[in-house]
């Protein structure tokens, strides 16, 4: 066991632990606005699906039931203009974390094989080519990479951390530049119901991918639009030639999503009105906090969508962070991201409207 966790980084959370002691120390107590980890309640329709498949005494299935797969693709071609999407097209994953450590393994990449992640990102990009003993690399125009033994390429638009969104137009040109060097394109696009000020856009629509899906594959979460972290729940969208073998390597595997959070699924993807609803609630947090955060000094760059203001004050990250653990408020340091974010932080929007209040008051 040593030999795997040995290729792993330090878990970088664990570094927050002083300063979030220090945090909840506060008078009014503390506002985590770290993790990212959503607060509001799972919708009631949502909820009545999962308690309607209880009695599942069964095995699912790894591809999930026809219902499943017939709410994927309606919402995939409803919500991000996607065409003639069928089921040979979708895979149901356990949450989406789970798909991002472990992909590079399900490929068979391994020593000689790379990687490629924004320089910005979340770590487990990183994580996944480590477990495979896969190479690993960084990068802010992913078309100026050695194309030479690069497996897999990652895109995440919009960005964890930055919100950054990629235009129609990058996209495109990410996605012909893949595909004439042969390269495996992954799209995380768990964020992309949270635009606030661009409309961001899927690898799988027709004017970035020319009506074909040979070499893309999307990723898509209900962790943030529907409140469904906690019930480990999300997709793939794209080439069936990528998404076949994954199936049958995922059923050897038994990496099945459970019956009643697959029957959560199907009336959280047939439902639009909760989406608007939990959108409205993190619009009006990220204008309070934004403001608060613009007065109290700090500089916000991108956060154009996602569920983070990624905010400096040209100072080191973790200065920052002590600076607001001494007012109660945890937010997550940059460097966690990569070393391009040691003077940011990632603040977000996940915490309830009267923790957000009390943060606006503080800064």
């Amino acid at each position: 066991m040593s030999a795997v966790s040995d290729r792993l980084p330090a878990f970088p959370w664990d570094k927050l632990t002083p300063f979030k002691a220090t945090a909840a120390a506060h008078p009014d107590g503390l506002v985590d606005l770290s993790v990212g980890t959503p607060v509001d309640p799972v919708p009631e329709l949502i909820q009545k699906a999962l308690v309607g498949a209880a009695d599942s005494p069964g095995y699912p299935t790894v591809w999930g039931t026809p219902e499943l797969r017939d709410a994927i693709t309606g919402w995939v071609e409803r919500r991000l203009g996607a065409r003639d999407v069928t089921h040979r097209h979708v895979l149901p994953i356990v949450g989406s974390k789970e798909l991002v450590a472990w992909l590079p393994t399900q490929l068979g990449l391994g020593p000689g094989d790379r990687v490629a992640y924004p320089r910005l990102a979340y770590p487990t990009y990183e994580v996944g080519a480590r477990l495979a003993r896969a190479e690993y690399e960084v990068y802010d125009d992913p078309t100026e990479l050695d194309p030479e033994g690069l497996k897999l390429l990652w895109l995440n638009s919009p960005s964890n951390p930055t919100g950054k969104v990629l235009s129609k137009a990058e996209l495109t040109r990410i996605v012909a530049w893949a595909r004439e060097h042969g390269v495996l394109l992954f799209s995380d696009e768990c964020y992309l119901e949270l635009g606030w000020e661009t409309d961001p856009v899927s690898v799988l629509h027709p004017d970035v991918n020319g009506g074909s899906y040979d070499g893309i594959v999307s990723v898509h979460s209900l962790s943030k639009r529907s409140n469904l972290a906690g019930y480990r729940a999300a997709f793939l969208a794209g080439d069936p030639a990528v998404l076949s073998p994954l199936l049958e390597i995922r059923k050897h595997g038994g990496m099945m999503t459970s019956a009643p959070t697959q029957a959560a699924v199907v009336a959280a993807l047939s439902d639009d009105d909760h989406v608007r609803v939990q959108r409205e609630r993190y619009a009006s947090r990220r204008a309070l906090l934004r403001e608060a955060l613009l007065f109290h000094g700090f500089r916000i760059e991108h956060s154009e969508a996602s569920l983070y203001l990624w905010a400096t004050r040209g100072e080191s990250c973790w200065d920052t962070v002590a600076h607001l653990a001494e007012r109660g408020i945890l937010v997550a340091p940059g460097d966690f991201y990569g070393s391009a974010g040691a003077e940011f932080v990632r603040v977000a929007l996940t915490a309830t409207d009267e923790r957000i209040a009390a943060a606006v008051r503080r800064l």
